[in-house]
């Protein structure tokens, strides 16, 4: 626990004494995830994102008190006396638009409905995020750090981010290296594959993911391939799948065949906090280094 506290610590203090906006009077101008380019005309003071990632990277820059919305998936107690809009990729257009945002964070990936293009017909501006890896994570703190005017916050950020994921790499690379097969979802097994934050945050914390060779980001694999492979450990991130999923799978044809889950190689971590590719990386990296080397699943 104290490794993750010196974490969280050193995230705080990357921010603190950056509390002013950036001087001038000059527009703003932005690139987002699906190549728009966005103009604002001074640094956003009312904020909803409808990205959760995105959310909390806002928080890490110091100015949540700017969020004037939240969705249904923001779960900290300091956004709870905000208004709810509903969900991220299906939120109210019309309590958006009330709420007189100067700036919405949306899914560049949203193909169900033009929300863009009715936030834009009321005139308020829209940044688009679609974060697949580490470098997009670093990035949406550049593009928030901007958009924000906090520039030297987010810049002092990012230098945390990188050093926090260093220094789990530097003490993941004494130990020895676990392959480990990461649950996305486990009816079917849906896992994360090469070049995905998931596979990147595996390899700094000291893990070989079994299916960085998958040809997709987010393969769907059958049980048996998953069987053939036979990880060291079985990665279930909590919360998007229960609790009790562990003990399902101990009773479950295929899965209790893995000699993981029949030592109870059975790594649960909080699914809000490695699912979400934001500020959070460096905290989720050094709890899977913890949690992949735990001494009652030795290495065979």
């Amino acid at each position: 626990m104290g490794v993750l506290l010196s974490v969280l610590l050193l995230l705080l203090a990357a921010c603190q004494g950056q509390g002013r906006d950036v001087p001038g009077a000059a527009s703003i101008a932005l690139t987002d995830d699906a190549g728009r380019a966005v103009q604002l005309a001074a640094p956003a003071q009312r904020v909803i994102s409808l990205v959760p990632s995105v959310t909390e990277t806002i928080m890490a820059l110091g100015v949540g008190n700017r969020i004037i919305a939240r969705t249904e998936y923001d779960r900290d107690t300091t956004l709870a006396a905000v208004p709810l809009v509903g969900r991220g990729l299906s939120p109210s257009v019309e309590a958006i638009i009330a709420l007189r945002p100067d700036l919405v964070v949306v899914w560049a990936s949203d193909k169900r409905g033009d929300l863009r293009g009715q936030l834009e017909q009321a005139g308020i501006p829209v940044l688009a995020f679609e974060v697949q890896d580490t470098a997009g994570a670093y990035r949406v703190v550049k593009v928030m750090g901007q958009a924000l005017g906090r520039q030297a916050a987010g810049d002092s950020l990012l230098d945390a981010l990188r050093a926090s994921l260093k220094e789990t790499h530097s003490i993941a690379a004494k130990r020895s290296r676990r392959r480990v097969f990461y649950v996305v979802y486990n009816d079917p097994p849906m896992t994360a594959g090469p070049g995905t934050f998931i596979d990147q945050l595996l390899d700094v914390a000291g893990a070989d993911n079994i299916f960085r060779d998958a040809t997709s980001k987010w393969p769907t694999v059958s049980l048996e391939e998953v069987v053939k492979r036979d990880p060291d450990i079985v990665v279930l991130p909590v919360g998007e799948m229960s609790a009790q999923v562990g003990e399902r799978l101990r009773n479950t044809a295929g899965w209790r065949d893995l000699r993981a889950v029949k030592s109870g190689c059975l790594a649960l971590i909080d699914a809000d906090l490695v699912n979400r590719p934001g500020t959070n990386v460096a905290i989720a990296a050094r709890r899977l280094e913890v949690l992949l080397h735990d001494e009652t699943c030795p290495v065979p």
